[in-house]
């Protein structure tokens, strides 16, 4: 199996995310108060909570997409607020929606998510297809294929890009029991190579190195 090398990315053991006192409300509600964090270099946390309890806010606000209402979101020291370009270029982030152009055919697809990305695996386009069962596929319009294989599409990209750092809200949704253990298989070796996740499911993925958030309103 083609994984992305964490070793790839300089410095990368000393990759920390450090999250002080953050704070997040939505509508005049309090999702989650004084949340404090640190990940390093070869560690998967999970985030857990029931429907509601801002995980997805959470998510978006470690990514930089959204600001919380306090706090602060460190990447190596630095505010990632203040050097949002490159810290962007650090991560790869699949939200619920899976990101990818519908007219466009999947190898498309990923050749768009390469040429983007600060740096990327030797891992050919192609082959990362064929490593999510999409062989046959790859000069398709990406709108005619299922959920699943959209889905599939989009979690190709951890394949072709090489960022040490991937969020992943819901990974697993849409994908058959096959498709989940191999996408554990990814997460389990991109974090045993150095690399750092962050997710949420409601599958507890096997990760020799988790830790576990729980969040509730």
């Amino acid at each position: 199996m083609n994984i992305p090398n964490a070793s790839q990315n300089s410095n990368q053991s000393n990759c920390s995310l450090i999250i002080e006192s953050l704070q997040c409300i939505r509508d005049d509600r309090v999702l989650f108060n004084d949340l404090n964090f640190t990940l390093k270099a070869g560690q998967l946390l999970q985030i857990e909570g029931r429907n509601g309890s801002g995980k997805t806010s959470l998510l978006r606000i470690l990514c930089g997409l959204t600001l919380p209402t306090e706090g602060i979101v460190y990447w190596q020291n630095q505010d990632i607020q203040e050097i949002q370009s490159s810290y962007w270029a650090t991560l790869a982030y699949l939200g619920h929606a899976n990101g990818v152009k519908a007219e466009l055919t999947p190898l498309e697809n990923l050749a768009m998510a390469r040429a983007l990305a600060a740096a990327s695996t030797a891992v050919d386009l192609a082959n990362a297809l064929e490593q999510v069962g999409l062989y046959g596929f790859e000069d398709v319009p990406t709108r005619t294929l299922s959920a699943g294989q959209q889905r599939r599409v989009a979690l190709a990209r951890l394949l072709v890009t090489s960022a040490p750092l991937w969020i992943l809200d819901e990974p697993f949704t849409a994908l058959d029991k096959a498709a989940i253990v191999m996408i554990e298989g990814w997460i389990d070796d991109h974090v045993k190579r150095g690399g750092m996740v962050i997710l949420t499911s409601h599958h507890t993925v096997n990760c020799q190195n988790a830790i576990f958030l729980q969040l509730s309103t």
